[in-house]
């Protein structure tokens, strides 16, 4: 990260990686590393995105910082599934810190390429992303692309069938006008 950004990134996740609360998501294993780590890379990404376009850096920031702010493994419970753990995530961060509602809304929309991919193919259960909504800002769209690239990197380097559903995503949409 450019030294001139550096300052201001660690203003505005200080806090919250400094928390307790926060420090538990180095117990979960996330795309084949920690949560922790992968919350603090798709939040870099998004500030750095934020930077690029022009968009508010603290939403896109804390937004990618919280994104999958949930406790235990995508499979320990329904409430950490795919579509679910977004909302999941965004109840833990009300609860234990300040968001505002286009935080908020940028936490809730980020798994949004995962339903379209469940709306186009079709022996994929199409109901459970029927309501999905996509992002509503530059700023849910910028974590939402964070995090697609971030598990993207995170997939090459350990799971090769997450990888692949990604690059699935990529090709069907481009043939889909998507």
């Amino acid at each position: 990260m450019i030294n001139k950004y550096k300052n201001e990134y660690i203003k505005l996740v200080k806090d919250i990686v400094e928390s307790e609360e926060f420090k538990k998501t180095e117990n979960d294993t996330h795309h084949g590393s920690t949560k922790y780590g992968h919350l603090i890379r798709v939040s870099k990404c998004s500030f750095i995105m934020s930077k690029l376009f022009k968009a508010d850096a603290q939403t896109a920031t804390v937004s990618g910082l919280l994104h999958d702010f949930f406790y235990g493994e995508r499979t320990a419970s329904k409430d950490n599934d795919f579509l679910v753990h977004p909302f999941t995530a965004s109840e833990n961060a009300k609860k234990y810190f300040d968001i505002t509602l286009a935080e908020q809304s940028a936490i809730e929309t980020h798994m949004y390429h995962h339903a379209v991919m469940k709306k186009i193919i079709p022996f994929i259960d199409k109901q459970e992303a029927k309501n999905y909504n996509k992002p509503q800002s530059k700023e849910g769209w910028i974590v939402c692309i964070s995090d697609l690239l971030v598990s993207a990197m995170e997939g090459a380097r350990y799971e090769l069938p997450y990888l692949v559903n990604v690059y699935m995503i990529f090709i069907v949409t481009k043939y889909l006008n998507f």
